[in-house]
């Protein structure tokens, strides 16, 4: 009696609503599995039309696409002989449930809708879908399917699949993160294999949260856990970094890659069933000490095992290396940036390199994309090759050299006025040879007082900076109309660059603003941090550092070195002796660290002006007293409410940070504010005024005492 059984998962590049080209990914990936003995294959969530559909699932079109390419899989001989587990939406009792439809052999075994929606961070299921209750009905197929399967209906709902050999039990995606998941009552009922196909995006320091979580559902009551995760960016901010896994007993056998170039990666393991029974049989006693919910089962059969197994040898126990977090800024929007760039039809990047941590992070990342690609296609990427060859509008070429490569997708331009300094501009030149960016120098003096000149003949007068006896207005206009300028000019040579010598295409432009920054505003609307994408725009300014320090290092990009000891600034006030005058820390009145803590307890914590500032108070008392925290904290909501009205226009960011302000859909809040907070800072006040006095009352306690006693004192 056969008793091992090969499984595959997989990770896929899908693109919303690229039907044609998802289900090419999707039959390659059954293909693969076969080829690697699997007797059953699991794809990533929603793969038939891709996860990023939004307002798409509305339209009956979308639904209709995904039963035509469901048709498609069904009739293919790629998908005989082994069952089939992909991901589409499905209306049923005109009800639009996130689905699993599991097929074998030219007949559906069951549609297994989702029952715990995500509705958190960037997702928003219940917009589209309806979870699904714990109970099994009878689901009409279209006509279309019928004339295929030769089936009027299928069941519909939380059943589960028993082979002849084992029972296999469905989840997806948020079920896992679930406190009552689904797995713990089937692992009760006796489903030995576990399937979690997800859409779930990256984060910093996220990895390993889904590691343990997979690692847990198994080693609490065994089983084997089949993980699958969409990869790439499917045509929004979001990046989906794969880490398809297959675990058993609470070890991780089997994994895929974080960040990949490959569209289509499988990952299989071959198991022995009867490791997850003697498992069991030690630790579990289900019908004796645990209520749980019997599933109803759907016969199946077929056999996941061979009855001449006995020589086939166990995937074992593997170590999981996770990414530092320096790394995943340098892979994961590297990635994105690629996926973007292919998908748009443009020919490359040109980003304003200003020679301070912001642009020179965008910069590296560019380069670190272009070293994946290099990789890639070393390795024998067709795909990626393919790519290059249409980006480059050459097909001939092959990239050996990410210096090279650079130089034919990358542009960078230095865009100098009478307040920039020879530091900066000197920055910028070196880290562009470095990294072999087209570089352009560009002044734009000329195009700053054009404008002023057509303000002054129409209203009378000329603004002066605040330096040479302007006031608040004035200085911020004529910092501004420079940003602005800057903006204008970028979009300009984007488009023009290259028709100027004579090549193809259009670049698009990147952005380099920060998370930090996006949290107070402290960036003008529309100057050169508005873009077409943003690859740092969720990342926070102390990682950043950290990645360009990683860059020094990993990439010896020496040019950073300087890059990282100067102080941030936005150079559009007068230089003083030649010498930069404005910092971005001043401005803010805060440091880009404690930018840092505030916007993790302000999103993470969702604590209000108040509720930060008690919290505050303690972390930071070695620092500061309350008053000054009282100060920050008010300081921060006012530039942060006076400018939220920016995130309604930001450039599209990839997405990193937990705590990003993102107005798109992370993170839902008015932007119009009143800026006073009156009664948030009036609680504050009152907290002040007490610890003060509690202060006072102690140090007057004290001092009492000691002179009861007699003590000497000493005054400093």
């Amino acid at each position: 009696m056969g008793r091992k059984v090969t499984l595959a998962t997989c990770s896929l590049n899908q693109w919303a609503l690229d039907f044609d080209g998802n289900v090419l990914r999707i039959l390659k990936s059954i293909e693969i599995a076969k080829s690697k003995g699997a007797k059953y294959r699991l794809g990533p969530e929603l793969e038939i039309c891709g996860y990023g559909c939004a307002d798409h699932f509305y339209e009956s079109d979308t639904l209709l696409h995904c039963f035509q390419v469901l048709k498609d899989l069904l009739e293919s001989p790629v998908t005989q002989n082994i069952i089939c587990d992909v991901g589409m939406p499905i209306m049923h009792h005109s009800v639009r449930y996130n689905c699993r439809v599991l097929f074998l052999n030219k007949k559906i075994l069951l549609i297994r809708p989702k029952m715990l929606l995500a509705n958190h961070g960037n997702n928003r299921e219940f917009r589209w879908y309806s979870p699904w209750s714990q109970h099994v009905e009878e689901y009409f197929l279209p006509r279309m399917i019928q004339d295929v399967t030769g089936q009027v209906t299928v069941p519909f709902g939380d059943a589960v699949l028993s082979t002849k050999d084992t029972c296999i039990g469905s989840e997806i995606c948020a079920e896992l993160w679930n406190p009552r998941s689904p797995h713990v009552d089937m692992g009760l009922d006796g489903v030995e294999i576990f399937t979690n196909s997800s859409a779930s995006y990256h984060e910093l320091r996220k990895a390993d949260q889904r590691v343990n979580l997979v690692k847990s559902a198994t080693t609490k009551s065994g089983g084997i856990y089949l993980f699958a995760n969409q990869k790439g960016c499917d045509g929004d901010r979001l990046y989906y970094d794969g880490c398809s896994m297959i675990a058993i007993n609470g070890d991780i056998v089997a994994h895929g890659a974080q960040f990949s170039l490959d569209d289509v990666e499988v990952v299989t393991a071959t198991l022995d069933l009867e490791d997850v029974r003697s498992y069991r049989g030690e630790r579990c006693h289900p019908h004796m000490e645990y209520e749980h919910k019997p599933y109803q089962r759907i016969k199946v059969d077929f056999s996941l095992s061979d009855c001449k197994d006995i020589y086939l040898p166990t995937h074992q126990p593997v170590d999981w290396g996770f990414h530092c977090p320096e790394e995943e800024i340098s892979l994961g929007p590297a990635c994105w940036l690629w996926d973007y760039l292919r998908r748009s039809g443009q020919a490359g990047f040109l980003l304003p390199l200003s020679g301070g941590v912001d642009s020179a992070s965008s910069a590296c990342i560019v380069y670190s994309m272009c070293e994946l690609l290099c990789k890639a296609v070393h390795d024998g990427n067709a795909q990626v090759l393919e790519d290059v060859q249409r980006v480059v509008s050459d097909g001939s070429y092959r990239p050996e050299d990410p210096r090279e490569l650079c130089g034919r997708l990358f542009t960078t331009c230095y865009m100098a006025s009478e307040n920039s300094s020879t530091g900066t501009r000197d920055r910028a030149r070196a880290l562009a040879t470095q990294i072999g960016s087209n570089h352009l120098n560009i002044n734009i003096d000329m195009a700053v007082k054009g404008m002023l000149g057509i303000f002054s003949i129409v209203m009378g007068k000329w603004p002066k900076f605040r330096a040479n006896g302007g006031c608040r207005r004035e200085n911020l206009a004529l910092q501004n109309v420079q940003a602005r300028v800057r903006m204008v000019l970028a979009y300009l040579f984007a488009q023009l660059s290259l028709w100027a010598q004579g090549k193809p295409g259009g670049l698009l432009v990147l952005g380099s603003a920060n998370v930090d920054e996006s949290l107070t505003g402290y960036f003008t609307k529309y100057d050169c941090s508005s873009a077409d994408i943003n690859p740092i725009g969720g990342i926070g300014k102390m990682d950043l550092k950290r990645f360009l320090q990683y860059c020094i290092e990993h990439f010896q990009l020496t040019a950073l070195t300087s890059i990282v000891a100067a102080p941030p600034t936005a150079e559009l006030e007068p230089l003083i002796d030649g010498q930069v005058s404005q910092t971005d820390e001043a401005d803010m009145g805060m440091t880009y660290s404690e930018l840092s803590v505030i916007g993790k307890l302000r999103k993470i914590a969702k604590c209000g002006p108040y509720s930060l500032f008690c919290k505050l108070i303690h972390s930071w008392r070695e620092t500061y007293s309350p008053l000054q925290v009282a100060a920050k904290v008010k300081r921060f909501f006012r530039m942060y409410s006076v400018n939220r009205h920016k995130m309604t226009t930001v450039t599209p960011s990839y997405h990193a940070e937990s705590y990003g302000p993102d107005d798109n859909r992370f993170d839902l809040r008015p932007f119009l504010y009143n800026t006073k907070w009156s009664l948030q800072f009036r609680c504050i006040d009152q907290e002040v005024s007490l610890l003060c006095c509690c202060l006072i009352t102690f140090q007057f306690g004290y001092l009492w005492n000691t002179m009861q006693s007699g003590k000497h004192l000493q005054f400093i």
